[in-house]
């Protein structure tokens, strides 16, 4: 197979994994409702939490997750380039998948995945900055969008240049979709941890 070939098809994986809406899936199956409809209409484990089903929501997020290592495996067996390609596709396709006219989630937990997949103590590192922000401000948007910015970092100064441009780019893309959290919170608005609505 020539490395045009592979990539592609790390991308085309990748991508096709990513794009699979759990979180929607879970909630049909369960007849908890169309996960669309509910709450911020986010595909994502935080909406299934406001369906009450705290084990969907649980499930959902370690499958949004596990769908970011797998394609990151699959494309390290493909070409050299092929697990930061299938990183980078496959939390494109969480973000927007085409089966839902390219409306999907807001991409943490296939991104912390994706991390998993590509340099397993920078998954560990995302997930200590996430608890430490979440035990300060009680915010989890912050907390992923702070751990979001880590996560490059630590990578480039480990030395891994290559996965450190590609979780970059994820990281903006991730804040990105993150637009109106970061709204709320510039205005002392977004929720709270364990806050009531």
């Amino acid at each position: 197979m020539t490395f045009f070939l592979s990539d592609a098809l790390s991308l085309a994986i990748g991508y096709l994994l990513g794009s699979i809406p759990f979180g929607l899936l879970l909630t049909k199956t369960a007849g908890a409702g169309d996960l669309r409809s509910i709450g911020s209409g986010n595909i994502g484990a935080t909406n299934v939490l406001r369906t009450g089903r705290k084990d969907l929501a649980a499930a959902t997020l370690l499958l949004d997750a596990l769908k970011g290592t797998a394609a990151v495996v699959i494309g390290s067996m493909l070409s050299p380039e092929g697990a930061i390609l299938a990183a980078f596709a496959a939390f494109v396709g969480h973000i927007a998948p085409v089966w839902l006219n390219f409306r999907g989630g807001k991409g943490v937990a296939t991104f912390l995945g994706c991390l998993f997949g590509l340099y397993w103590p920078v998954g560990l590192a995302f997930c200590g900055v996430w608890l430490a922000v979440a035990a300060i401000t009680r915010y989890s948007s912050l907390s992923a969008l702070v751990a979001s910015i880590v996560a490059p970092v630590l990578l480039f100064a480990l030395g891994r240049g290559g996965e450190a441009f590609v979780v970059g780019a994820m990281a903006a893309l991730l804040w990105r979709k993150h637009a109106e959290n970061i709204a709320r919170l510039r205005a002392g608005s977004e929720s709270r941890i364990g806050q009531k609505g």
